[in-house]
């Protein structure tokens, strides 16, 4: 009987730890889509005050913004709701690493960016662009900007800084730590330009005309916005991802949402810098 006993309890033992590795397997096979689904919603990290990506109304709370609309077109998809999470551009790689969002939309692809996060396909185009009120900078190619006479701003360590540091090494460049202190250069005349992206440039320049101009120097040098998800994530997840964004961006809608989020600014299509398209 004891050695009946011993036996029974080693199958039992034995069939415990087989239910448990199988358990803790189909748990590790669980697709992420399996897990938005049974939560319900979508998470995708959310920017104060960047229109026209984000932007959340103080009083009731929603966001707007045309990466809103797609967040919101890719939570229907997936049958749940969106849910944004308040974030910062510098940590919504790390909130995507953590698990706090699932998605951080509008990032430019830097190939450093790559270790943290994997990258869709491209949703849009993005140009980097020059910001100011002189118009005798109009048409100036990064080649003739790249000049100790010209002063320039940037944000400190954002994709437009690398461009500077790769197209206008002879320039004067002022890094701030924000883009607010930058504008602030520009404003008080410390520097003759702000160097940044088309989409945002467009709604800088329409909030202050004082700005200026937006002006895409020559070659157009533009970039993929894609989405970033965790490095791990299943492949099931991250082929419905690209497909999306290869989807609404070969049919029009991701340029339609676009234009959207720069409606309420009064920016149409007609308006954006001769030389820019946000399909690349």
């Amino acid at each position: 009987m004891s050695f009946l006993k011993t036996l029974a309890g080693g199958v039992l033992a034995a069939a415990l730890s087989f239910s448990a590795s199988l358990g803790a397997a189909q748990a590790q096979d669980k697709s992420v889509v399996d897990e938005i689904r049974e939560r319900g919603t979508l998470r995708i990290a959310g920017i104060l005050n960047e229109d026209p990506y984000f932007s959340k109304d103080p009083r009731s709370g929603e966001w707007r913004g045309f990466v809103v609309e797609m967040g919101k077109d890719m939570a229907a998809t997936l049958g749940v709701e969106l849910e944004v999470v308040e974030s910062s551009w510098a940590n919504s790689i790390l909130d995507v690493q953590s698990g706090k969002v699932d998605l951080a939309f509008a990032l430019t692809a830097l190939p450093t960016r790559a270790l943290s996060v994997s990258f869709s396909s491209p949703t849009y185009y993005n140009s980097f662009v020059m910001i100011s009120p002189k118009e005798e900078l109009k048409g100036k190619s990064w080649a003739e900007l790249n000049d100790p006479k010209y002063t320039v701003a940037v944000d400190l360590g954002s994709s437009q800084d690398l461009i500077t540091q790769q197209y206008l090494p002879k320039a004067n460049v002022l890094r701030f730590k924000t883009r607010d202190e930058a504008i602030l250069a520009l404003t008080t005349g410390k520097a003759d330009a702000v160097i940044n992206t088309v989409l945002n440039g467009m709604v800088m320049t329409k909030k202050n005309p004082a700005l200026g101009k937006v002006y895409i120097p020559g070659p157009v040098l533009s970039s993929p916005s894609v989405i970033g998800m965790k490095l791990d994530a299943d492949p099931t997840w991250k082929g419905f991802v690209s497909a999306w964004a290869d989807y609404n961006r070969r049919v029009g809608t991701n340029q339609t949402w676009i234009l959207k989020g720069l409606d309420p600014f009064g920016i149409t299509l007609d308006d954006l810098p001769e030389g820019f398209d946000v399909n690349g």
